[in-house]
């Protein structure tokens, strides 16, 4: 339940700009997104409204839109609950993932410059040290970052939402198999910008296909001892 309470530092500070419903709704899906609020997990009106600070107008107008977008359940007689993602569920998104992610790196590598790729290094250098220091919340959202720039990189609008719309349920998968992963990402991240910075497409390809779908082997082995 809700009234254990959130994380301490979990809640975000509504100060956007934008429509009071939209900020709660962002707020919202951050939460779910990093697992503060975890999937199953009943989501109380009075008690989210009270953590943000607002009234449960807008907390109600905001589960409304998540329950959508396939991210809460509304049931009846029972309330709001974090959407539980089915294997299935994951499995698709997470194969489609690996198609425009695939794509984006072949683009990538025809069309970097010497500067994206040093924003590459950044983040993979960032991601690194977020896993060595055992910041795996860091290191998802680094992770996150670094396929974004491969998408910029990429200069396909289309693409980038396309993917732009599996981003946020992508880092919701991720999130638990990081610390499986580990450092074996920022490996594959320096495989990766070795071939986009050698303009090698189809080698780039080939590792983000193998990237992606080693993050969605992790996933699905996420319970095993």
């Amino acid at each position: 339940m809700l009234s254990a309470g959130l994380p301490q530092g979990a809640v975000p500070k509504l100060e956007r700009p934008g429509p009071l419903r939209e900020r709660v709704y962002e707020a919202l899906l951050e939460l779910m997104t990093t697992r503060a609020l975890r999937p199953g997990q009943h989501l109380v009106e009075s008690e989210l409204a009270g953590q943000l600070g607002v009234s449960r107008q807008p907390v109600r107008e905001a589960l409304q839109r998540l329950n959508t977008e396939g991210w809460v359940d509304l049931r009846p007689a029972q309330g709001a609950f974090v959407h539980e993602p089915t294997e299935e569920e994951a499995d698709q998104l997470l194969s489609v993932r690996t198609l425009l992610e695939a794509e984006a790196a072949r683009l990538a590598a025809a069309d970097s410059d010497a500067v994206g790729i040093a924003a590459l290094e950044v983040l993979c250098a960032k991601g690194e040290q977020a896993v060595a220091a055992g910041d795996m919340d860091l290191a998802v959202a680094t992770d996150t970052a670094f396929h974004a720039k491969v998408m910029e990189l990429a200069g396909n609008v289309v693409l980038a939402e396309l993917a732009g719309q599996v981003d946020r349920r992508v880092r919701w998968y991720c999130t638990p198999v990081a610390r499986r992963r580990g450092t074996r990402t920022w490996i594959e991240h320096r495989s990766l910008i070795e071939a986009i910075s050698s303009r090698d497409g189809q080698r780039a390809t080939e590792i983000m296909r193998s990237h992606t779908e080693h993050a969605r082997g992790a996933y699905h082995q996420r319970d095993e001892s």
